[in-house]
């Protein structure tokens, strides 16, 4: 890709002209980030070199299956929003979850948060995030945020990759149940394989659609 941004923009943006939905877009990207000025301050911009990956992302919240269809997004599969630190993931599926119809609302769950929950409850904490809790009768659809900031944990000398048992587990409630799990992460693919072992890697394509930033992106925190 041209490291021009004027080059960038009209690529995208002829991209984007290509849409043919009864939504419009141009105006739920502008609803997008008066909604994201309020929840994370002034300073919260939605750029035009990303709206291409935010008209994927509201496609697939909106279910707009004709939109979808042009992007080769699977409705039936969650997404795993990748790209490098800051350029705005975590804010942006939060921003999705307004979007998306009550019956399909989901849980933005921090990675780490996960890993600390193991330390102190230890393996009921991967039941909790793939089966459910105890007394919930359907387990939920997840985003689990920031994967790969975590760190493979002992839990009463017994060392565990705690995402990748929590992935494993969650593509078996999509293949019997069609339960959506969504992922963000700052990891290649190829980094996804060796931090959680090609078995999750693989299983992570089949319950997945992946929408990408430019890996050379800068960090919009700076």
């Amino acid at each position: 890709m041209s490291n021009n941004p004027t080059e960038q923009n009209t690529s995208v943006l002829e991209q984007i002209k290509t849409i043919q939905s009864h939504y419009s877009y141009t105006e739920i990207i502008i609803w997008l980030e008066k909604k994201g000025v309020e929840l994370y301050g002034n300073h919260f911009k939605i750029l035009e070199t990303d709206y291409l990956i935010i008209y994927k992302l509201i496609a697939y919240f909106l279910k707009d299956e004709a939109t979808c269809f042009q992007y080769d997004i699977n409705l039936h599969k969650g997404i795993l929003l990748s790209g490098p630190v800051g350029c705005g993931k975590t804010s942006l599926m939060n921003l999705m979850k307004y979007l998306t119809p009550t019956e399909h609302k989901f849980l933005v769950k921090p990675c780490r948060d996960i890993s600390f929950e193991f330390i102190q409850d230890g393996y009921q904490i991967i039941h909790k995030y793939s089966k459910g809790k105890l007394y919930e009768f359907e387990p939920k659809t997840i985003c689990f945020d920031d994967l790969g900031t975590e760190n493979n944990l002992k839990y009463y000398g017994n060392e565990c990759n705690v995402m990748a048992e929590v992935l494993l587990s969650r593509y078996d409630i999509f293949t019997t149940k069609k339960i959506q799990t969504h992922v963000t992460t700052n990891l290649s693919a190829s980094e996804i394989e060796n931090v959680y072992g090609n078995r999750v890697r693989s299983r992570l394509r089949e319950m997945i659609n992946l929408i990408g930033f430019e890996r050379n992106i800068n960090d919009k925190r700076v």
